[in-house]
């Protein structure tokens, strides 16, 4: 049974028809590929007219394509998201899309420039907490005027975070702090605009999931920074032959790897009505890892 259809099944025992987003208008970035592409893709099959912001206009178009042969609702709004401009442009098609409306805003893009502490520099800092801290804050603030509002329809804003950002991990720093301070905005959300406006923020945190930052960095993925460096993406293979066989994911209970439509249910369940009553969490989706 594919994720999609659980969620259904569960959602119709509970007496939710199919459809729990329908009519809601959700932006979620970094939706090209990986999590956010299959996050757009259960959120249009449960209704939502869906925003596909990515810095990748091919995989961006690809995704809208794919939900429009299904008989979904999306459009491409491809940019970046550490240009202001782009912000701006992002939150007026979302609202045009909308008819003035948005409702659900998922944070999801991003990637990882790791390094350790001592040989980490400025451009990697600032890069990565910018990428992850400051660019969610910007979209969210620009998209104010749409959440605000007193009209009886659900808003969620929905943070992609980390266990880095929850535990810490090595060689990560930047991206630890980032996915920390994600959690702080969250619960200040969630204190803000929760008690007169009704809006829910979360926060949903991965652990191991597959994905091109969990892949194997020789197979050559990369991001390019707005000036044009390109960062290689992925896990050092030989970082995981230093595991002995069949103990790769020895840390986690469930002793997998979490796929990205494992991933992106998690996304979705918290937009819908079944958490309805969750707002300024954490939701930990890590197979039991550092419970």
């Amino acid at each position: 049974m594919s994720a999609s259809n659980r969620v259904n099944q569960i959602a119709g025992h509970l007496n939710y028809p199919r459809g729990m987003l329908a009519g809601q208008v959700a932006i979620i970035t970094g939706s090209g590929q990986g999590i956010g592409a299959e996050a757009a893709r259960l959120f249009a099959n449960e209704g939502a007219k869906v925003i596909i912001a990515d810095v990748d206009a091919k995989k961006a178009q690809s995704v809208v394509d794919e939900i429009r042969k299904t008989g979904g609702q999306a459009i491409a709004v491809p940019g970046d998201v550490l240009d202001d401009a782009y912000i701006k442009t992002l939150i007026q098609k979302a609202a045009d899309f909308g008819h003035g409306k948005i409702h659900i805003i998922v944070n999801n893009a991003g990637y990882t420039w790791d390094g350790v502490i001592h040989k980490m520099t400025d451009k990697q800092w600032h890069t990565i907490v910018d990428l992850h801290g400051t660019a969610p804050f910007k979209i969210i603030r620009a998209a104010a005027p749409y959440f605000r509002v007193k009209d009886g329809e659900p808003r969620n804003i929905i943070n992609i975070s980390s266990t880095s950002g929850v535990h810490g991990n090595a060689g990560q720093i930047n991206y630890a702090l980032a996915k920390a301070g994600v959690t702080g905005m969250t619960k200040t959300i969630a204190k803000e605009w929760g008690p007169q406006f009704g809006v829910r923020c979360n926060t949903v945190a991965f652990g191991h999931i597959q994905t091109r930052l969990t892949a194997a960095k020789e197979a050559g993925a990369f991001v390019t920074t707005p000036d044009g460096e390109k960062v290689a993406l992925g896990i050092p293979q030989a970082q995981k032959a230093s595991m002995p066989k069949g103990m790769e994911n020895i840390d986690i209970p469930l002793r997998r790897a979490g796929t990205a439509t494992e991933a992106a249910s998690a996304v979705l369940a918290v937009a819908s009505p079944l958490m309805s009553y969750v707002n300024g969490e954490t939701i930990k989706v890590t197979g039991g890892r550092n419970m």
